[in-house]
């Protein structure tokens, strides 16, 4: 048998590597992502640029990034930066950057040739029409009674729609293909509209607009790209595609189709994610519980996990549902790698050592990674009066508790043994603080106490710990496919309870000089990134992601 080794090829690559054996489009290959300048980027969007790009790569080939700028109405330059800023992020550069809008010459121009060729013409019909006239996927379409004008008077009304003489949504330009193909998009489709809008990038220079089945593969053949790869609802769109490429005889880019990024709990909608923000069901298009590239970010997603999460999920010819769980897996791979642990107790209590020294300070060694020697040590002050998480305590235990409880040990984290002696309670009977003792022989890395206890908890200094505001979040729906049931609005399961904000918080002091967008594991609690909006006088931390799947658990028990 070959030793050589078997590398695995998803479909692409086979057809890639199948049309450079052929010699087609002279042995290269040159990939595009072309996205709208309408909104944010999601989670769909990050799987079709590590396609794209990543292709680009493996085969010594280029990717250029080409913004799809066809409708003035909801695009502007805000979108275009925060795009290729979300692309930069996540690891990739562009070999040319352009925008559709670059080409409405030589779209018009192509429009033109369409006319002569007697294969495009000027249509008076209005919207509702023009939908009555498309059919059903059982019925026959019907010839729009403008379909037989003569070349002369569609190129005298297309010129005047340029020129701006009809009002908006008076006249389209159509291509003339079969009113009756059993593939909708083939019956007639529009190619152009009126629009008089101010466009970010050309201004007022144009008042007709292509529509995106005109403008995409145009720009494609334009721009010598060998392999146009798109998300699986646009395979019945490749018949057009192929059909404008023959008849205008240009570069015959190819169009090949793969299945888009459906994560559970997630929508990848922008006209819905537009919707949370402007309802203010979320804060902004960089909400952590987004599932765009910036609210990712702000999360503390790493670029290199959602890269990691796309290579899993791999690329398909069938949509299919991709659990949320494997997405975090790979944060929690990436974040275990990379993150130093620090001690951060979300809901304190006190514990007082009544027998240790009142002004006594000791500094305690600390790992910042076991994962990376090289992350080095770290000195953490304990003193008498420490925090410890309250659920760390019980006043009555059950069996095989091994956290801190009366009469009880437990181990501080590097630090000492200690033993629970006394309740204290308010009035009203909450437990306001725990008096302990501590074992001086038992210090972690030379204990010789003799003591043998099961449970370690963290711990920090009351007197040097930092206060902090940490948002905890949950998923944004409680549904794992919001929007597939018909019967039903995405709204309906919003999850209201998807942020809980914890505003007295103590973490050690060696995150006094944290930074907006360190990241950090909290000791047994989980991965905390520190928010963009955090100052001196108010660090807040946002969760990233648990250490185990908890979501999972709690859902088998609502089974």
């Amino acid at each position: 048998m070959s030793e050589e080794k078997y590398e695995s090829r998803n479909f692409i690559e086979q057809i890639i590597e199948e049309d450079l054996a052929s010699g087609k489009h002279g042995e290269r290959v040159h990939t595009r992502f072309p996205p709208e300048p309408n909104g944010y980027l999601h989670i769909g969007h990050a799987k079709a640029i590590c396609v794209n790009f990543t292709i680009a790569q493996k085969y010594n080939g280029k990717c250029n990034l080409r913004f799809d700028d066809t409708n003035p109405t909801t695009e502007d330059t805000e979108f275009v930066e925060a795009i290729k800023d979300d692309i930069q992020w996540l690891g990739f550069e562009w070999d040319n950057v352009f925008f559709a809008s670059d080409y409405f010459g030589k779209l018009y121009g192509f429009a033109v040739e369409l006319i002569k060729k007697g294969l495009a013409y000027v249509d008076d019909s209005t919207a509702e029409e023009l939908a009555d006239q498309k059919g059903t996927t059982t019925v026959p379409g019907t010839n729009s009674p403008f379909r037989d004008r003569s070349i002369e008077e569609n190129l005298d009304l297309f010129e005047r729609m340029k020129a701006g003489e009809f009002p908006d949504g008076s006249r389209v330009l159509r291509a003339k293909i079969d009113m009756s193909a059993p593939n909708l998009w083939m019956r007639d489709p529009v190619l152009y509209r009126i629009k008089h809008e101010t466009h970010h990038n050309t201004g007022d220079e144009w008042c007709i607009y292509p529509l995106y089945d005109f403008a995409h593969g145009q720009s494609d053949s334009i721009e010598g790209i060998t392999h146009s790869l798109c998300s699986l609802e646009f395979r019945h769109h490749r018949p057009l595609y192929e059909w404008l490429i023959e008849k205008l005889e240009i570069f015959p880019s190819r169009q090949i189709e793969f299945a888009r990024m459906n994560v559970s709990y997630m929508i990848t909608s922008k006209r819905k994610l537009k919707k949370l923000v402007e309802d203010g069901v979320v804060t902004g298009w960089d909400d952590p519980r987004m599932p765009t590239i910036s609210g990712m970010r702000r999360r503390g997603y790493p670029a290199a996990a959602i890269r990691l999460f796309c290579e899993k999920a791999g690329v398909a010819k069938r949509d299919n549902l991709i659990d949320i769980a494997l997405l975090e897996a790979c944060v929690r791979e990436e974040l275990n790698k990379t993150t130093p642990r620090v001690m951060a107790v979300l809901d304190p209590l006190k514990v007082i050592l009544t027998n240790y020294e009142e002004d006594k300070v000791e500094m305690m060694e600390t790992v910042n990674n076991p994962e990376d020697e090289a992350m080095g040590t770290r000195q953490m002050p304990f003193c008498r009066e420490l925090y410890i998480e309250r659920s760390d305590f019980m006043e009555d235990p059950p069996k095989k508790y091994f956290r801190l409880a009366p009469g009880k040990h437990v181990r501080l984290k590097n630090g000492y043994i200690i033993l629970c002696d006394e309740v204290i309670k308010n009035e009203a009977g909450e437990i306001t603080a725990l008096h302990c003792s501590y074992h001086p022989d038992s210090r972690s890395g030379s204990d010789t106490s003799g003591i043998k206890v099961k449970g370690t908890i963290h711990w920090v200094s009351a007197q040097h710990a930092l206060k902090a505001e940490v948002r905890v979040y949950d998923r944004l729906f409680t549904s794992e496919t919001p929007t597939a049931d018909p019967e039903r609005e995405f709204m309906d399961v919003v999850n209201r309870d998807s942020l809980k904000i914890l505003d007295e918080v103590y973490v050690e002091p060696s995150l006094a000089t944290a930074q907006p967008g360190e990241q950090f594991q909290f000791l047994r609690k989980g991965y905390f990134v520190m928010d963009g909006a955090s100052s001196a006088a108010n660090r807040i931390f946002n969760m990233t992601v648990g250490l185990r799947d908890s979501w999972g658990k709690k859902m088998q028990k609502k089974k």
